[in-house]
């Protein structure tokens, strides 16, 4: 599985730490940007494009991204058919674990402003290593939800 990586400058030293954090645990990442630190840049730069990769392939790829609150770039990535971002700035790792069990989530967005790397560690840790239940209840829901997102 390959896990793509995409920030703006709120969140540029968060996803260097994840990324350090992932090459050392063996797992194959791309880099989407930020590359360097500019505070004039905008997320969807970036978030975009690890949002379509994920998109064009959601059973090979998940994707982290990066930002101030993470709720832009979550409504961003969510604009995208097959990407299910959830968002997390900190709190119960029930979070994390549900956004997985019940909705299959495959981009994990950070509150760079809100969590440590060590939590953000931690909660990537953990949603990586939570399977999606295959209850059929789940299944069902998020195929319906897709199917709505493309009846627009």
């Amino acid at each position: 599985m390959t896990i793509y990586l995409a920030t703006d400058h709120a969140g540029f030293e968060l996803k260097n730490a994840l990324k350090a954090h992932l090459l050392e645990g063996g797992h194959t990442v791309e880099d989407c940007g930020a590359h360097a630190h500019d505070p004039l840049d905008d997320y969807p730069d970036f978030i975009a494009l690890a949002a379509a990769r994920v998109a064009a392939a959601p059973q090979h790829s998940r994707a982290v991204i990066c930002g101030g609150s993470g709720q832009g770039e979550a409504m961003l990535a969510n604009r995208y058919p097959n990407v299910r971002a959830t968002v997390y700035y900190g709190g119960p790792m029930d979070i994390i674990t549900l956004s997985r069990e019940h909705n299959d989530a495959n981009v994990l967005s950070f509150g760079s402003r809100f969590v440590s790397a060590e939590e953000a560690i931690t909660a990537l840790d953990t949603w990586l290593a939570t399977e999606f239940n295959q209850d059929e209840k789940y299944i069902r829901r998020v195929k319906k939800a897709e199917r709505l997102s493309r009846s627009e």
